[in-house]
């Protein structure tokens, strides 16, 4: 499902756009096209289990992002291994239209959102 001018939204005015998404795809009410059209896709590989993944990119759009399952893995923090919860991230783009080292840039600030949620605060 496509959220139309994403760009323009604000991240509450987001977050509503994909709610009302959500609730119609899991309605079966989604109309044809409201699929079509879109630029960059989140994936949730998560959701069947898959811990990482390299996602394809769909034709014409510019870039996909795959969350990986979230579960509690054991993680250095303040230099003692501790469980966390944590996922993985994937990242495919088209290089004739994103640089790879913006698309990183891209992938740590997403990766800083997840990790610290009050941050999108900052940057919206």
């Amino acid at each position: 499902m496509v959220a139309r001018d994403a760009h323009a939204l604000d991240l509450l005015e987001l977050a509503r756009a994909l709610g009302e998404l959500t609730t119609t795809a899991r309605e079966g009410r989604t109309a044809p096209e409201a699929m079509t059209g879109g630029s960059f896709t989140i994936t949730n590989i998560g959701s069947l289990g898959i811990e990482a993944g390299a996602p394809l990119l769909n034709p014409g759009q510019t870039g996909i992002l795959a969350l990986g399952s979230v579960a509690q893995r054991p993680w250095v923090h303040k230099g003692r291994v501790r469980p966390r919860w944590t996922t993985t991230l994937g990242l495919t783009v088209d290089h004739r239209v994103v640089d790879g080292a913006q698309a990183g840039r891209f992938l740590a600030d997403v990766a800083a959102v997840l990790e610290r949620p009050s941050q999108a605060v900052v940057w919206s």
